[in-house]
């Protein structure tokens, strides 16, 4: 298996959804550790540094992923669930997960009440999460609890990394954001060996999807001049979705979001990666996510403000069980951010934040 494909492998089938990102921690720490210096914030981001001089530019993928909370069990045994991180109802009926618990994982199915003994008119409506239940198949509360389930305990989809028909296109869980947590590794992969002309920090922030709030702590311990935020976009090519709603397309390449529900990117660094796809014939996509955002709201208000902008790697379905990203896709957004930082020398970076 070539390197790239594994590391996409491996982070998308590992367990963390927000506040429980132990496990994909432990793995994102083993691939650091031979490509610079590590550091934890005291929530559990993980920031590795390369380079001792030049300005400090952040790479930021978010390691956690959604999934559930268990937040109640019921005398029959089944249990009862918060989302952690947005969920769409609709995409959660009959699917499996993991509950995660001390005496290890235990399979589950997402349930509710059966069609066939529901009236017509509540048959066509949607099922809210509130009226969902997982079921283990324990037939009690104290069945359950033998398990070893506990209150508190974490929820995750059960999805397998597949390769698809075509060869190019990846089938996965948690591709928002361990697709970005790859970027950034693969990125100090390459510079392990290459120069750059600055300090070089890649980080694995935790609990964004909850509200960013691993970006907020990072950003503390780096203190970045530049920002570059890695994450996955949301394609507009299925059925469905109009030019004007979103033109973005699995294959077309890499996105640049031009503005999100909490950031603007700054203007010169959005044209250097503009200027920079140019340059490397990199097809370049654009994206506006007015009712969503990233990593990038924290960081980019980090000290008296931070440059930053967010690269993405086109995904379908993201938010459900199973997302689908396109390698090409990947690739090319790999070579555009290593055109980036290859650009991002001091006097670059300097003119950044300057109106002359």
């Amino acid at each position: 298996m070539d390197p790239t494909l594994e590391l996409l492998c491996t982070l998308t089938e590992a367990h963390g959804v927000p506040g429980y990102e132990h496990e994909v921690r432990a793995l994102v720490r083993s691939y650091l550790e031979p490509l610079g210096s590590i550091e934890q914030d005291r929530i559990g981001s993980l920031i590795c540094r390369q380079g001792e001089e030049g300005p400090r530019v952040m790479l930021a993928g978010h390691m956690d992923e959604i999934g559930f909370m268990v937040h109640h069990i019921t005398k029959e045994g089944f249990l009862k669930f918060i989302p952690m991180g947005g969920w769409w109802d609709q995409v959660l009926l009959g699917q499996r997960v993991i509950v995660k618990t001390h005496k290890g994982d235990i399979p589950g199915v997402i349930g509710a009440k059966p069609p066939h003994l529901l009236p017509q008119e509540e048959r066509n409506k949607v099922v809210e999460k509130k009226d969902m239940y997982i079921d283990i198949g324990a037939t009690s509360q104290e069945e359950v609890e033998a398990a070893g389930v506990r209150l508190g305990d974490p929820v995750v989809p059960a999805a397998l990394f597949q390769v698809m028909a075509n060869g190019k296109a990846y089938l996965g869980k948690a591709f928002d954001d361990r697709v970005g947590v790859a970027l950034m590794v693969d990125a100090l992969r390459h510079f392990a060996r290459a120069p750059h002309p600055n300090i070089l920090y890649g980080v694995a922030t935790v609990m964004e999807e909850v509200g960013t709030r691993g970006a907020k702590t990072s950003a503390e311990v780096v203190n970045p001049d530049v920002a570059i935020i890695l994450e996955s976009d949301i394609c507009g090519d299925v059925p469905g979705i109009k030019p004007e709603e979103s033109a973005v397309k699995l294959g077309g390449g890499p996105t640049l979001v031009l503005v999100d529900a909490r950031m603007i990117p700054n203007l010169r660094l959005r044209d250097l990666v503009i200027e920079t796809a140019k340059a490397l014939d990199i097809p370049l996509q654009f994206s506006a996510l007015t009712g969503g955002a990233t990593d990038g709201a924290m960081i980019h208000l980090h000290g008296t403000g931070v440059p930053t902008v967010v690269l993405g790697v086109p995904a379908r379905h993201i938010h459900s069980h199973s997302a689908i990203i396109h390698r090409d896709d990947y690739d090319r957004a790999l070579r555009l951010l290593i055109g980036v930082v290859e650009r991002l020398d001091a006097d670059t970076v300097q003119r950044l934040t300057t109106d002359r």
